[in-house]
């Protein structure tokens, strides 16, 4: 499990005027929340970015505010639509020893034997969702497809959760499948003139 560390600062203002020019200046306004009070915060534009080339909610991070650290997790973000930019981010205060809930990707590998043959695997879910202690978060959780043919599927009770992990979505739910590809029938100018040769000959 990944662990990155970033500076922060604590954001006193707080009206949407002062995000706006924060944000200007290069600045991410946030909250830590958790089992204590939450708190104003900002983190800088630049290291987030250099340090998170995806954002992900099972990544442990140290938030460093002064002579203060914070082991938080992503729990969400706003970005604008527009410029892709982050524009709020909402930081979850974890507890060492004290189980949480969180999101875990899903990495499928191997070719499938029913793609082999024509099929499409089709993925269903690409996250998990799962509870655990916080040393305990996996970085994703693997499926390996080959031996799938077409029609089969793997679902969320086939997955074996690594140890001290639990699964938290519905048994029953598929997570990947293979299916086989309708083969569409076009019918040709020349079909269409033979059966209206055929209708013509039977009148």
């Amino acid at each position: 499990m990944d662990n990155k560390t970033i500076s922060a600062e604590i954001r006193t203002e707080l009206r949407k005027s002062a995000s706006k020019r924060m944000r200007k200046e290069g600045r991410i306004p946030a909250v830590i929340y958790g089992h204590n009070d939450p708190m104003n915060i900002s983190v800088d534009e630049r290291e987030f970015h250099k340090k998170f080339e995806k954002i992900s909610e099972n990544t442990i991070i140290t938030l460093t505010i002064g002579k203060k650290s914070y082991s938080v997790l992503v729990k969400d973000f706003q970005d604008d639509i527009l410029s892709s930019k982050i524009q709020h981010i909402d930081f979850f205060e974890i507890e060492k020893g004290k189980t949480l809930k969180t999101n875990v990707p899903v990495h499928v590998e191997g070719s499938a034997k029913g793609v082999r043959e024509g099929g499409v695997l089709d993925q269903r879910l690409h996250e998990l969702e799962v509870e655990c202690l916080p040393k305990d978060i996996p970085e994703s959780i693997t499926i390996d497809v080959t031996e799938l043919e077409s029609g089969d599927a793997v679902h969320v009770a086939d997955i074996a959760a690594p140890k001290g992990v639990k699964i938290l979505n519905m048994l029953e739910q598929t997570v990947v499948s293979v299916t086989m590809v309708k083969e569409e029938v076009v019918e040709t100018e020349e079909d269409e003139e033979l059966e209206g040769t055929e209708e013509s000959t039977e009148e």
